[in-house]
């Protein structure tokens, strides 16, 4: 197994030239207005093209909730679910389109913090914390710093110019949801974080697979953005995978999946416990979303000669999302 090299703090570099590849570490700064030729793009073009998703993933043995804010350049949106595990239901969801400009504020990398405001509903979240009030659930959540490096995937994408995104493993979890009356404790459960930032193209999509305990955790992808985030974390250690394979049912995304990566360091079977669904015809744009909540078991080890190390039962969620921004 090789390290991965330290990331840079800036992406671009000065000289507007962008370092590709997998990273340890965290950028401090991505300004795509600074890309040199052949991925400098104008200010208009970005405009539409800028899509930039903070993504924070809450986990026990009870429940697991997922919570987003999204900014898509023309317009922003944002959403949260919590899915209660031993009732396979989920027992609460918010979904609200906003307002360009007005209602969502992205931070600027990984350790910024991100909010949503419309109305009486409001999200705040960091790489420590997540603060969320709107009508029927209420989530206040804090997360202990990573105990492995985050990873931080730089490339370009067909159709867009140059993408990046910053992954965490595991982090302790401590705090509570409130549904309608009933109380959910948060603690001793794990948080993960996904912040993502780039220019891409107008249809973009993706299958995705994440699951985290605080010793091992994964992020896996496949579709615009290749093999470039697919990372294994296992006893403080940031590993880079090979490409993803998903095999699963379109039509039936709550039959059991499969997925495995060519480099021989992840097998894993996916058993989904329920799911959730949005899809959006906005005219100009459309969004096809479905996010299966189960558990992976299988294994992973961290290099071809090294022993396999069991997974059973981690909580996680997979992806298969295609969209037209």
């Amino acid at each position: 197994m090789t390290p991965l090299s330290a990331a840079p703090l800036t992406v671009p570099a000065a000289d507007g030239h962008p370092a590709f590849g997998r990273f340890a570490g965290a950028a401090t700064r991505f300004d795509w207005a600074l890309l040199a030729a052949p991925y400098a793009r104008s200010r208009w073009w970005r405009r539409f093209h800028h899509k930039r998703w903070h993504y924070t993933a809450l986990a026990t043995d009870q429940l697991f909730c997922g919570i987003a804010i999204v900014d898509v350049g023309w317009t922003n949106t944002a959403f949260a679910y919590v899915f209660e595990r031993t009732r396979r239901e989920v027992v609460a969801g918010f979904s609200r389109d906003g307002l360009p400009g007005l209602t969502a504020r992205l931070a600027g990398h990984a350790g910024g913090h991100s909010r949503f405001r419309f109305g009486a509903s409001r999200i705040d979240m960091s790489a420590s914390a997540l603060s969320l009030r709107c009508k029927g659930l209420e989530i206040e959540a804090a997360f202990d710093a990573p105990g492995a490096p985050l990873l931080l995937a730089v490339g370009p994408v067909r159709g867009g110019a140059v993408h990046a995104t910053q992954k965490s493993s595991g982090l302790a979890l401590s705090g509570s949801v409130r549904v309608g009356t009933q109380a959910y404790a948060l603690d001793g459960g794990v948080a993960s974080f996904d912040y993502s930032n780039g220019l891409l193209a107008r249809e973009t999509a993706w299958r995705w697979a994440s699951a985290h305990s605080l010793a091992l955790g994964f992020n896996l992808q496949a579709g615009y953005f290749g093999a470039h985030e697919n990372a294994l974390w296992l006893d403080g250690r940031l590993i880079g995978l090979g490409a993803a394979t998903f095999d699963f049912n379109e039509h039936d995304p709550m039959a059991p999946w499969h997925v495995f990566t060519d480099d021989g360091l992840l097998d894993l079977h996916f058993t989904p416990e329920g799911c959730r669904r949005e899809d959006k015809n906005l005219l100009v744009a459309a969004s096809r979303y479905v996010q299966p909540i189960g558990t992976f078991s299988g294994w992973v080890r961290a290099s071809r000669d090294a022993p396999r190390r069991a997974v059973t039962r981690l909580a996680g969620v997979t992806e298969d999302h295609a969209s037209r921004w």
